[in-house]
């Protein structure tokens, strides 16, 4: 077996103008990366487009149908002060949905042990019926109950290392016992949810961090807290949201993770996932805006992923 990666060029056609950090360059930085020889053994793969029915497994289906009806064929159209349709988001969104739910897939049936998914937009911050924070559908929630829907799978985990709080992977799990969440992001910040008070139905864990923490309290939060309630739910798969805007290079929050922390979450998780999951763990990339930084930490990650793919 390998480990996949999942990537499209479609995803670099969704544009929110030259100032928006959330931008097509961030992917190009990662793919010229994870060409070097290094990574000869990455199995790579195209994204195809989700379904419909797919994308409605966690979103209103008329959310769903007001955005495609919605992508404007010049120009932009904003769906909030962050976030913006433009005339390639269509695709890119059906990519970004398709290449986790690909990967589901394909871990599941035992074509490959892991996978990360390189697509944007990101996903986490998106709601049932609502697109915020760069995300329009919720990319990583969709994959989640595609493998409980189509592979009978019970346990379903979502760890989350972005700065940022998933507000969206949150509220569409915590009234489901069998869907786990556990974030470490910056608190006080964007969205402003992820209270240590925030629980949902037992099923979610969040460890917020103060603005200028850095790797030793991050490494604690995991060692202490998400590592062993993550092994107390015995997940049958393990997701990743995997965004690397914790890095200290970062310009959108204040927290001081280096390329070495996203190196040693994964392979914690991926032990999580040997232990429970017979090693079945798949990524998917969310945030991360300082371009070299990004490619850095997408390396480091996807270094471990090898290790054990």
């Amino acid at each position: 077996m390998s480990t996949q990666f999942f990537y499209h060029q479609d995803c670099l056609d969704h544009y929110a103008g030259l100032s928006h950090p959330e931008s097509p360059k961030r992917l190009i930085s990662i793919t010229k990366t994870l060409s070097h020889t290094d990574f000869d053994r990455l199995s790579r793969v195209q994204s195809p487009k989700a379904e419909f029915d797919t994308i409605t497994l966690m979103h209103d289906p008329y959310y769903v149908e007001t955005i495609f009806n919605s992508l404007p064929i010049s120009n932009f159209k904003q769906l909030d002060p962050d976030t913006i349709l433009s005339p390639g988001s269509g695709d890119a969104l059906l990519r970004s949905v398709g290449g986790i739910c690909s990967a589901v897939d394909n871990v599941l049936s035992g074509v490959s042990n892991n996978a990360f998914c390189c697509m944007r937009p990101p996903g986490h911050h998106a709601e049932y019926g609502e697109a915020m924070g760069f995300c329009i559908f919720n990319n990583i929630a969709v994959a989640a109950k595609y493998a409980q829907k189509k592979y009978g799978i019970d346990k379903v985990a979502v760890v989350d290392f972005d700065v940022h709080h998933g507000n969206g992977t949150q509220h569409l799990f915590e009234n489901d016992p069998n869907l786990f969440y556990a974030s470490t992001h910056q608190y006080p910040a964007y969205p402003g949810t992820g209270a240590i008070s925030e629980v949902g139905s037992g099923n979610i864990v969040n460890v917020p961090l103060k603005p200028g923490t850095g790797s030793e309290a991050f490494r604690e939060a995991y060692t202490k807290t998400i590592l062993p309630k993550l092994n107390t739910f015995e997940p049958q798969l393990l997701l990743v949201s995997a965004g690397f805007d914790a890095h200290r290079k970062d310009p959108l929050c204040q927290l001081n993770l280096n390329s070495d922390d996203f190196s040693w979450v994964t392979k914690h998780l991926i032990e999580v996932a040997d232990n429970h999951c017979q090693g079945m763990l798949i990524s998917t990339l969310e945030g991360g805006y300082d371009l070299d930084a990004l490619a850095s930490s997408v390396a480091k990650h996807v270094q471990e992923l090898l290790m054990y793919g």
